[in-house]
C-alpha cells in the first residue's frame, strides 16, 4: 500500500482550518517550523511521523482520523464528513447543494477519463 502524502497534507489543513488554527500557531505547538508545515499541506514534502504524531495531538484528533483523509475509498469517512459539512446548513442550503452534487455527478460520469487521468497525478 502506497502513502498519498499529498492527501494527508490536504487533511493537515482542512482539520487545521476547522479548528480555527494558523499555520503558524500549530507549527509552534508542533515544535516545527511554519514553512515545513506549509510544504507537508502542499505535498511538496512528507511529514515524519513524529510531527504527523504532533499534528495530531495538537488538533485533538486519533492519528487513524488525521489519516483517514489519505484513504480514497473510505465512504464512511465521506459520509460523516458530508454531516460535519450539512450541520449548519439551512433547508435551503442543502436543498441547493444537492442539486450541484446531482448536476456535477453527472459531469463526472460524463468526463469519466478525464477524471481518470487526474486522479492517476496523486
Amino acid at each position: 500500500m502506497s502513502v498519498n502524502f499529498k492527501l494527508i497534507g490536504r487533511r493537515v489543513r482542512e482539520v487545521r482550518t476547522e479548528r480555527g488554527i494558523s499555520q503558524q500557531e500549530l507549527a509552534a505547538r508542533c515544535k516545527t517550523s511554519a514553512q515545513y508545515l506549509s510544504q507537508i499541506e502542499n505535498g511538496r514534502k512528507q511529514a515524519s511521523l513524529q510531527v504527523l504524531v504532533a499534528v495530531a495531538e495538537v488538533l485533538e484528533i486519533s492519528l487513524n482520523e488525521l489519516l483517514t483523509g489519505n484513504q480514497v475509498n473510505n465512504p464512511l469517512e465521506y459520509q460523516r464528513d458530508m454531516v460535519r459539512l450539512l450541520a449548519d446548513c439551512s433547508s435551503y442550503e442543502k436543498r441547493v447543494l444537492f442539486e450541484m452534487l446531482l448536476s456535477m455527478k453527472a459531469v463526472l460520469r460524463e468526463n469519466q477519463n478525464l477524471l481518470e487521468k487526474e486522479l492517476e497525478k496523486f
